[in-house]
């Protein structure tokens, strides 16, 4: 394949990915309002919707690959920027990779903030459970030490009569 061929299916693969991952980034917003919202019924919708976004990256990216191995390129970073040096000498496709890569670092900024709302929302669930159930491991039982008092171990002592 000549470089202008590799060109034009590198500027497609691109352009896929840019429109993708604009996608994955609007579903993750979504995502955060119906956990804000705990829309639970909406949300498992939405994180099928998420999956099959995320399979459409991953087909693009696997296409991205092959064409890096049909051309002798490394599957990696730096081989995808040899293959960008030898197809596009002119850097027509620069904006579309960098478009790609801050679509890339939205969706992952999206994502994190939706895992840390996770995060948080488990972890005062946790701390509820604990004090239904009496079971906090964690918490210092309150006593003549206040909160420096050590934890009780749970453990089950035996005597003999």
């Amino acid at each position: 394949m000549e470089p202008g061929v590799c060109r034009e299916a590198l500027a497609s693969l691109l352009s896929q990915e840019v429109a993708s991952l604009s996608e994955l980034a609007g579903l993750l917003d979504r995502e955060y309002a119906l956990l804000v919202a705990n829309d639970v019924v909406t949300l498992e919708a939405a994180m099928e919707e998420r999956q099959v976004a995320l399979g459409k990256l991953l087909r693009i990216e696997d296409e991205r690959r092959s064409l890096c191995r049909l051309h002798g390129h490394p599957t990696d970073l730096p081989g995808l920027e040899q293959m960008l040096v030898w197809c596009d000498p002119r850097g027509a496709l620069r904006g579309l990779w960098a478009a790609c890569a801050q679509g890339a670092t939205r969706c992952r900024e999206l994502n994190d903030k939706n895992g840390a709302l996770v995060a948080a929302r488990m972890k005062r669930v946790e701390g509820l459970l604990g004090v239904l159930t009496g079971q906090r491991p964690d918490a210092p039982t309150y006593g003549p030490k206040s909160a420096y008092a050590t934890p009780r171990a749970g453990r089950v002592l035996a005597t003999e009569a």
